[in-house]
């Protein structure tokens, strides 16, 4: 097949788009929302695998549990010697007679039930443990992915401020060169300066290592890059944020409560297991027995175990008994711990939305309008340097504490949804 000319520049161009398209995709960095990051951990993160396995393994125990032992054969070869007219012989038609006896093993009545019920109830709780190495694991990705931002915006509020001081060296700088004003303003502007690049180096040793933590999180190398941060997750609305209501969701759906629950009841079908061990077990079997070349008798049998140890069934007993108690103990601290935690973070995320309404609303516009003021009093020889930087450090803490209550209102929600087991 031949390609004119314009077909030839028709398919390089088709290859170089398809290239660009690539090489844009594999540009693409993880780390812009939580939603990737959280795509990715789910698929990568080593201990919510491990623990997946796990929950898997326990969940194949279930069939053997309930399952009939394997059956036994037994030979025996009956009078080898024939009365002593021959040499010992291994053959079975050379013998007196052969014994086959082919045993099964038959548990007493609902025990076998009842072990296939526990290993269920295992499984179970081998599933709510996976679910809350998960919650554990997407809250802590929602915290990193919070504090990356807050120290991201507060680098980025550094470096305007910094660029702000600078400018007001330049002010005291034209005012001392004027004779308006002392050569001490310009040191302190440059002071002030040198003050804030230590905090930027602070801040990039921080951000580093919050980088090497998600990293650790989506079971990616240390250093490997990430996106900036572009955005935090909104806030629920306060009605969505009722005690009450999420009372009843955490009971119902917490990952470490449901696993309690499940540890709960197998304990008491281990401790009706304990009761039926006071009942014997059967093994029953056919017997046909060979003599020369030919099967000529059966035989049938049954054997039970005696259960003559009273005093271990006892301690068996009184085991489950406590191993119960200790479940019921457990369960319950689980709760108690689990409804004290919502209660905490839910006062922490009402506090942390009014600090952020009360920057935003109040405490920054009026630490702009001090700014303002103390400039341009400074500019008039009105106020002194000192005022004007401590107008500027107002705006500066105002901010700061604007992104300060965003990121902890985003921790505070990562570990409510780690307590409900589910996103809000």
């Amino acid at each position: 097949m031949k390609f004119t000319a314009s077909s030839r520049k028709l398919l390089f161009a088709a290859m170089a788009g398809a290239w660009c398209f690539a090489a844009q995709a594999q540009s693409v960095l993880p780390g812009a929302d939580v939603a990737g990051l959280l795509a990715i951990a789910r698929d990568g993160n080593p201990e919510y695998a491990g623990m997946r396995l796990e929950a898997e393994a326990a969940a194949q125990r279930i069939e053997p549990a309930g399952a009939l032992p394997d059956p036994k054969l037994r030979t025996e070869l009956m009078d080898i010697t024939k009365g002593g007219e021959q040499s010992p012989s291994l053959s079975p038609s050379r013998v007196g007679s052969t014994r086959y006896t082919l045993m099964q093993d038959i548990p007493w009545f609902g025990k076998r039930d009842l072990k296939r019920e526990i290993a269920e109830l295992e499984a179970e709780s081998a599933r709510g443990r996976a679910l809350g190495t998960w919650a554990d694991v997407s809250a802590r990705i929602k915290t990193t992915y919070a504090q990356q931002y807050f120290l991201a915006q507060n680098e980025r509020l550094t470096r305007e401020i910094l660029d702000l001081i600078s400018r007001l060296e330049k002010i005291a700088q034209a005012r001392y060169a004027g004779g308006l004003a002392a050569q001490q303003d310009v040191i302190r502007a440059q002071v002030e300066q040198t003050s804030m690049r230590n905090e930027l180096i602070a801040l990039q040793t921080e951000r580093h290592h919050m980088h090497s933590r998600m990293n650790v999180l989506l079971a990616r190398p240390a250093n490997a890059p990430l996106s900036e941060p572009e955005k935090l997750r909104p806030i629920p609305a306060p009605a969505k944020l009722d005690y009450t209501t999420l009372e009843e969701r955490a009971r119902a759906r917490n990952p470490l409560l449901a696993a309690d629950d499940s540890r709960l009841r197998s304990a008491e079908k281990s401790r009706e297991l304990a009761y039926k061990n006071r009942y014997p077990d059967f093994t029953f079997g056919v017997v046909p027995n060979q003599m020369q070349n030919s099967v000529k008798q059966w035989d049938l049998m049954v054997e039970m175990n005696i259960p003559l140890q009273q005093g271990t069934r006892r301690a068996q007993e009184r085991e489950s008994e406590a191993m119960l108690a200790v479940a019921r103990s457990r369960r319950a601290a689980t709760a108690n711990q689990v409804l004290a935690d919502l209660s905490e973070n839910l006062a922490g995320l009402d506090a942390a939305r009014r600090t952020e309404a009360l920057a935003t609303d109040s405490l920054l516009p009026q630490a702009e309008l001090t700014f303002k003021s103390a400039l341009a009093g400074y500019e008039n020889g009105k106020v002194d340097f000192a005022t004007l930087l401590d107008a500027q450090r107002q705006i500066r803490q105002a901010r700061q504490n604007q992104i300060r209550a965003q990121a902890e209102g985003q921790a505070r929600l990562a570990e409510i949804e780690r307590i409900l087991g589910e996103e809000l």
